[in-house]
């Protein structure tokens, strides 16, 4: 990544701007949002199951449309792709998830964090054109920091 900057003085009397490629996609990245998260916290809660007993309600991590080089993905491959999705956020957890009888060493995950399960771990459930899982507390396998960083690239 090549750093722009910018000190050109201008006729006004104002200090000059800097500004570089960097800060920019960090700013970027700061305002993307979880694909669908923000739709279903707002707009959809009230249509979501909540998780009963040991049940933990995760938003399935939506992959990207483009590769890389800008091209789009078909829907077909979309959608076998979202099927075999084996990482999701936290939305929600059960009363009795990750209980200290069974789980002596303590919770596994928590809300909002990225999990990677079982490719067809859970019950899917559709709630308008969107997907969310319901996992047994015991079906996490690994928690991780940016599901972008081990889904397969095209």
């Amino acid at each position: 990544m090549i750093l722009k900057e910018n000190n050109q003085k201008t006729s006004s009397n104002s200090d000059p701007k800097t500004k570089s490629a960097l800060l920019d996609k960090y700013e970027a990245d700061a305002k993307k949002e979880v694909d669908g998260y923000e739709r279903l916290k707002k707009k959809e809660s009230n249509k979501l199951p909540r998780p009963t007993g040991w049940r933990i309600l995760v938003l399935p991590f939506k992959m990207p449309e483009k590769t890389k080089g800008g091209l789009l993905l078909g829907q077909e491959t979309l959608e076998r792709q979202q099927v075999g999705s084996t990482c999701g956020l936290v939305l929600e957890m059960g009363p009795h998830c990750y209980d200290k009888e069974k789980f002596p060493e303590g919770a596994w995950c928590k809300k909002g964090d990225w999990i990677i399960f079982a490719r067809y771990a859970g019950s899917r459930i559709q709630i308008d054109g969107g997907e969310v899982r319901l996992l047994n507390d015991d079906e996490v396998l690994a928690t991780i920091d940016n599901p972008e960083d081990i889904l397969h690239q095209y």
